[in-house]
């Protein structure tokens, strides 16, 4: 029973996971757009900067208003198309990068929006 229930969840995840809470008008990037991000950072309006670099390496600096210092870890491209980062210190998430208009915006799993800024 355990492992039934076990593989019923794994089964099921993938599906949870592409049920984002978007807004209508949101486009999630393409996979041209995603397979293009290493070299890219992104800054947000907090100052803070998400890093993807050559070979799946992450890193995300805070702004010194929110302590300053850097994150590190490594990202991956999930089926659903979201972003999902593995931090060296254990912890990882999952975010959906869409397009909003002329904005960029990050959707983490609880649905908040974090807008990037403009370069």
């Amino acid at each position: 029973m355990t492992r039934f229930l076990i593989l019923a969840l794994l089964t099921a995840s993938p599906v949870i996971a592409a049920e984002w809470p978007t807004k209508p008008g949101d486009v999630p990037l393409s996979a041209e757009e995603l397979n293009a991000l290493a070299g890219q950072t992104f800054t947000f309006y907090d100052d803070g900067q998400a890093a993807f670099l050559a070979g799946g390496a992450y890193s995300y600096t805070y702004s010194a208003a929110n302590g300053g210092g850097t994150a590190y870890g490594s990202y991956r491209i999930a089926e659903d198309g979201s972003v999902c980062i593995a931090y060296r210190n254990g912890f990882s998430r999952c975010d959906l990068y869409v397009r909003s208009g002329e904005r960029l915006i990050l959707i983490d799993e609880k649905g908040d929006r974090y807008p990037v800024r403009p370069e």
